[in-house]
């Protein structure tokens, strides 16, 4: 196919106005004017003729460098390929009417070659879209790369091309989201202003009437109360991008992940702390809890359970603070994996909730499925209530919905996993006892295992961690009498002169003290006895 390489100039006539073209007499000279190129292109479908042109080179070397690159990228396809040589061509003219770089042509062979998009213009919005509707996991993973994409990355980065995507673009998004949790936080200490201001004035008084009025209207006015996003979200939303440009790059749509290499920061997970007379003591002062997560302690976990004893869902109660069950495994373990004769049940289903709606699922990881052995007590405590669901079902008669789970509402149907933490958390303050969430209870199920010296494996598999190192990590929250007998333990490890000196010093004060006593009541019976001569 024919192509050229032509010198030109964009000098007018002075008194036309019209180009002089080929007539400029100072086209003689090799500096004045611009080299343009044109190559042709096969045909279109219909038969109608198109080409490449560009214009603007300050060389001829120039100009010729670029027609060179349009000839090898038309030679990529062989002659006998005409659905190569149409993709090539089309490529091509989009990029001549875009005023694009020419692609590299090996980058270009590639993606001829894998069947791949050859201009690249993909969007991360379109390719963030066709990856989610790939995805074949549980709906509640799902829901939540969903959100991270509508929310946060389509905003921030959807309009960019996939194949441009730089690390400088997500390190602007995360900044963005930064400054717009500073406004965010500002704008809901000013409603909590305001809001405070209308609760503190009267409702008498037409002056009042006024000034509560224009508070509201102002109120209204406000953007309303939102959450920032934290630390934790703004990681999930580096894994959630990080994982579609992996999938990108396993499909040689792209060949670097920019989100493999933007620096957020560290996540710290709060530890967990043991609810002890003095945290309790500043809590009843300022209500303030000294860590997200909190642990009672043995006596203040019995005194729940007791407080609780006459609940429905009493066994639900005592099952998660003894074995540690999650509140979804807890709501939905069937009594066909409960086998109290063996003292044993099977996690190996679970309630999770997408939106509001409850569905079951399977657990998360492998190492979620697992049996957990049963005591005596929890045994006992489930069995009185398999004999209360009983009589709940007859109570029901043809009204009773069969489930087959161990805890139910009163008709039989489904719990509802939030309903569940609601009604544990009113529990919780009608006891009088510290406030903890519902999985800390699960927290302290461990805490008590490893306490009472059980290895660390079993508690592992007991609570369904895939490894030990999350056990310790998150669940081992020390128990004071636990610290305290381990830090006298490890110090009589340890013989110090200084230990043997002091513990004769007081041994010598003590005999001398004695001593000193002794006389004493030597001393003054001697003197009663010459008293009474």
């Amino acid at each position: 196919m024919k192509g050229s390489t032509h010198r030109r100039c964009y000098c007018r006539d002075v008194h036309t106005g019209k180009p002089l073209g080929k007539k400029c007499p100072q086209l003689s000279s090799r500096k004045h004017g611009s080299y343009s190129i044109r190559q042709e292109l096969p045909p279109r479908e219909d038969g109608t003729r198109r080409s490449f042109s560009r214009a603007g080179y300050d060389t001829l070397k120039a100009a010729q460098a670029d027609l060179d690159h349009v000839r090898a990228l038309l030679g990529l396809a062989d002659t006998d390929d005409p659905e190569g040589l149409a993709l090539i061509a089309a490529m091509l003219e989009e990029i001549g009417d875009e005023k694009a770089p020419l692609p590299d042509v090996e980058e270009t062979r590639r993606r001829l070659n894998a069947g791949q998009d050859l201009v690249g213009s993909l969007t991360v919005a379109e390719w963030l879209d066709r990856w989610l509707a790939g995805k074949r996991i549980r709906k509640s993973g799902i829901s939540r790369y969903e959100t991270d994409i509508r929310v946060h990355l389509k905003p921030h980065i959807g309009h960019r091309r996939l194949d441009r995507l730089r690390v400088s673009h997500l390190n602007d998004m995360f900044t963005a989201i930064t400054d717009a949790n500073a406004e965010i936080l500002e704008q809901n200490v000013q409603r909590r202003a305001a809001v405070d201001e209308l609760a503190a004035i009267p409702w008498k008084g037409a002056e009042h009437r006024a000034r509560r009025k224009a508070l509201k209207v102002a109120i209204d006015a406000m953007p309303p109360f939102r959450r920032v996003t934290g630390p934790a979200t703004r990681q999930h939303v580096k894994a959630t991008l990080r994982a579609a440009l992996n999938d990108a790059i396993g499909q040689q749509i792209i060949t670097f992940n920019p989100a493999a290499h933007v620096e957020l920061d560290p996540v710290r997970k709060p530890k967990a702390l043991v609810w002890t007379n003095e945290r309790v003591a500043k809590w009843e002062q300022t209500g303030e809890k000294p860590s997200p997560v909190m642990v009672w302690t043995p006596a203040q976990t019995g005194a729940f359970l007791d407080f609780v004893a006459e609940d429905r869902l009493y066994a639900m109660w005592h099952l998660i603070a003894f074995r540690g069950l999650r509140r979804g495994e807890a709501c939905g373990q069937p009594w066909s994996e409960t086998n109290l004769d063996t003292h044993s049940l099977t996690v190996s289903s679970q309630l999770v909730q997408d939106g509001w709606a409850v569905e079951t699922s399977e657990p998360k990881t492998d190492s979620g499925f697992r049996v957990i052995a049963l005591d005596d007590d929890t045994v006992n405590v489930l069995k009185e209530h398999r004999e209360r669901q009983d009589a709940d079902r007859e109570e029901w008669g043809t009204a009773w919905v069969e489930t087959g789970m161990v805890f139910t509402q009163e008709d039989g149907t489904w719990l509802h996993p939030s309903k569940v933490t609601d009604l544990f958390e009113r529990l919780v303050a009608a006891s009088g006892l510290p406030p903890i969430r519902l999985h800390d209870l699960r927290h302290g199920a461990a805490t008590l295992m490893l306490a009472a010296g059980i290895d660390v494996k079993i508690v592992s598999d007991t609570l369904g961690h895939s490894d030990t190192r999350i056990t310790r990590d998150i669940y081992q929250s020390v128990l004071p009498h636990v610290g305290k007998n381990a830090a006298e333990a490890t110090a009589k490890l340890v013989p110090l002169q200084r230990k043997a000196e002091a513990t004769e010093a007081r041994k010598a004060a003590k005999k001398a003290a004695s001593k000193a006593k002794a006389e004493a009541r030597t001393k003054k019976k001697g003197k009663r006895k010459k008293g009474e001569k």
